[in-house]
């Protein structure tokens, strides 16, 4: 009661027990108190990827608006595994956290569905049609055709997409990457390398580009790392960003903005959607809502030095 600043103690049971707790180091049980309680006011966040930046944001945004509502944070990854996600998230349930906030999982719809049936969850960064759950995603097409518009913008034709594998929004990028091409009428000039969402998968599909006769005159990278690793590729060729490829990636992570890199970029703005995975979390285990909610973020194009106009026409 009087950890708990609850009254019913008189203030001389109340001083000798405070200076009781400071003597001993005393420490509130909290999985102790949420059994009793049944709730820990615990969320368990499991992000696949702690070694992309983008993350980074998430997290921060995570932690603010947690903080905000009351509630604390227990943090950990599946490292890009489906398997060791899965095992992440059932240590999450172990723990008795109120909700779960799984950020880009790669684990099987039903390891999420059977999740959502324990506590509430909300999915970050990938579409999900599970009513038991809800998600906050990028809108990965619209950024996909900001991109490709921006570099037709500049007179740019042939473009190439360098893929993200199995990475966060990969696959519908790709898609709107193809999609933007066609509606620019460059259908003809599709063109597609193998990457992942690393700075290694980015350098090597830009090495596969440039094994090729003609060279893209620009690269879409379907991630910032994806796109560093492609501008690294590049320069060791010798070849000049804008002058000789223009580049952009993904994410605007923080990596993005330095002077050095000054990437272009499409924007999926991570802490926001940090603390709005929080929000409709919090309003599943605070105000008991069950119908699910899916909430889009819209991108933006932050423009750097890495995309220009080409030096010479592009072939058709």
């Amino acid at each position: 009661m009087v950890t708990r600043g609850e009254v019913g103690v008189s203030d001389e049971k109340r001083d000798a027990i405070l200076k009781a707790i400071d003597e001993l180091d005393y420490r509130p049980n909290a999985m102790a108190r949420g059994l009793v309680q049944r709730q820990t006011r615990i969320l368990g966040i499991m992000v696949s990827d702690l070694q992309n930046p983008f993350f980074a944001a998430v997290v921060s945004g995570i932690q603010e608006r947690a903080e905000e509502r009351g509630f604390r944070v227990l943090i950990t990854t599946g490292d890009r595994t489906p398997s060791v996600e899965e095992s992440a998230i059932e240590n999450l349930l172990e723990l008795r956290v109120d909700g779960l906030i799984l950020a880009s999982p790669r684990a099987d719809d039903d390891v999420i569905a059977r999740a959502g049936r324990s506590v509430p969850v909300v999915v970050l960064n990938r579409d999900t049609s599970d009513d038991t759950s809800d998600s906050v995603t990028n809108d990965n097409l619209a950024g996909a055709h900001l991109a490709v518009e921006h570099l037709v913008s500049f007179g740019h034709r042939r473009i190439a997409f360098i893929e993200g594998g199995a990475g966060a929004g990969a696959r519908i990028r790709h898609q709107g990457y193809l999609s933007a091409m066609h509606d620019f009428g460059l259908a003809d000039e599709i063109l597609t390398a193998e990457g992942r969402h690393t700075e290694e998968g980015g350098y090597r599909g830009a090495m596969d580009l440039l094994k090729l006769r003609d060279l893209p005159t620009a690269v879409f990278a379907s991630n910032d790392l994806c796109a560093i690793g492609a501008m690294n590729a590049f320069e060791e060729a010798g070849l000049s960003i804008p002058e000789d490829v223009s580049l952009i990636g993904y994410d605007n992570n923080r990596m993005a903005a330095l002077r050095h890199i000054s990437l272009t970029t499409i924007d999926q703005p991570g802490d926001d959607m940090g603390r709005s995975a929080v929000d409709r979390l919090t309003e599943r285990i605070d105000e008991d809502r069950t119908e699910p909610r899916h909430d889009v973020v819209a991108p933006s194009l932050v423009v750097r030095s890495t995309t220009g106009p080409p030096r010479f026409e592009a072939k058709s």
